[in-house]
């Protein structure tokens, strides 16, 4: 594909997280710009948080588009996972309150490998999996990447998309999406309540690592009690039969949660309902 008026190939960025959105997004771009265009930008997380099935599907659509997989990555990515990358920083956040594993494994690699290959940024596009039930997370990434002079674009929101699942070209979604909203680190640190119920039940060795992260940084994950404090509410929860997964939106999780365990009140239900922000 070549831009109108100039016969200059652009470069189409896709970013390329490994979850079925951006999945989508990748085909709609080679299918439209052609696979010699398009780049299938990934950061890779220890396989410790990042689940096997999900590097699996990953790969899978790149072999399926004839797209190698580019990678930007943090330097010890195969042997530091985001509690150990905290851990070692002694900080949950930096700067104005952005997620310090985000930055250090997803934001600053990207930056840092668009800074070293992309020397026309008129000439590049970068695509999100955002849909247009997000339109606050498609503006904040417009703006950032805007003022740095690249241009954005979210194909599952403004164009006319070709597919509506990777089952269509025979590829499974990953499995992880029976539990989880995202395909992100299982363990976010950004997440809440009802996520960490999730990591309680069923990764329960990363519970405790993060509670030790907890300890080490002497700060909390949660707005306001430590994962050992709530931990006993979480196990009285999974005794009353409360199912673990974030696929339940937070306005029923909760009430579900209070009814089995016949309380008033758990939780601040507005926001256990925050959308996760790691997206790059």
């Amino acid at each position: 594909m070549t831009t109108e008026g100039t016969g200059l190939a652009e470069k189409h960025i896709v970013c390329y997280s490994g979850g079925h959105s951006s999945a989508l997004v990748a085909i709609e771009v080679v299918r439209r710009y052609g696979k010699e265009n398009t780049v299938l930008l990934n950061h890779d997380i220890h396989p410790y948080v990042e689940d096997a099935d999900i590097k699996r599907f990953k790969q899978e659509v790149a072999n399926y588009l004839g797209v190698e997989i580019t990678y930007a990555n943090h330097p010890n990515w195969s042997t530091m996972d985001q509690f150990d990358i905290v851990m070692h920083a002694k900080a949950f956040k930096v700067g104005t309150g952005t997620a310090l594993c985000t930055h250090r494994l997803k934001t600053e690699p990207f930056m840092d490998w668009l800074a070293a290959n992309v020397p026309d940024k008129s000439r590049t596009v970068i695509y999100y999996g955002f849909d247009a039930s997000e339109p606050a997370r498609m503006q904040r990434r417009t703006g950032i990447l805007g003022a740095q002079g690249y241009r954005t674009d979210y194909p599952l929101a403004t164009w006319q998309c070709t597919l509506s699942s990777t089952d269509e070209i025979g590829i499974k979604p990953p499995l992880t999406y029976a539990a989880w909203k995202h395909a992100n680190c299982t363990g976010c640190l950004k997440a809440g309540r009802q996520h960490w119920y999730v990591v309680y039940c069923l990764r329960p060795d990363l519970f405790e690592k993060a509670k030790q992260a907890e300890e080490v940084i002497d700060y909390t994950i949660l707005a306001d009690t430590t994962l050992a404090d709530i931990e006993p509410l979480f196990a009285k929860m999974k005794a009353a039969g409360v199912v673990p997964s974030e696929k339940t939106h937070a306005n029923k999780f909760w009430p579900d949660a209070k009814k089995r365990l016949n309380l008033a009140v758990i939780v601040d239900e507005e926001v256990e309902a925050l959308p996760c922000e790691c997206i790059t």
